[in-house]
């Protein structure tokens, strides 16, 4: 398996990708399951499952909340448009791409440290 040289800057930004997402979905677990406030109901039997599942009242999300979560959205978005866009993947081999995309997911946390950036 080939090993790459990625750039600083490719490296930082995939370690902010996965910060963001991590940040992302940490939010959203956090808050109410439904955007707008909706009132408590519950899913009738064998409706996709075969038990019933209840949901409680939900106040909805705030407005900071939404708005916290399209920045994030946002960011998540430019974060891997610089990745997939940036002019590393020029000098990779058509043939590697998906596997050097996908190494680069994990060179951060590889136990060697190649690939990895100094602090």
């Amino acid at each position: 398996m080939a090993t790459y040289d990625y750039p600083d800057d490719l490296l930082t930004a995939q370690q902010d990708l996965t910060q963001v997402r991590a940040d992302l979905a940490a939010l959203i677990t956090a808050l109410p399951y439904s955007v707008e406030p909706m009132e408590a109901w519950q899913r009738p039997d064998g409706c996709w499952q075969s038990t019933p599942r209840s949901y409680p009242d939900s106040p909805g999300w705030s407005e900071q909340e939404q708005k916290d979560v399209t920045a994030l959205r946002d960011k998540e978005r430019d974060l891997a448009t610089a990745i997939v866009t940036h002019d590393f993947w020029n000098h990779v081999a058509q043939a590697e791409l998906s596997e050097a995309r996908s190494q680069l997911k994990h060179a951060l946390g590889r136990e060697d440290g190649e690939g990895r950036k100094e602090q």
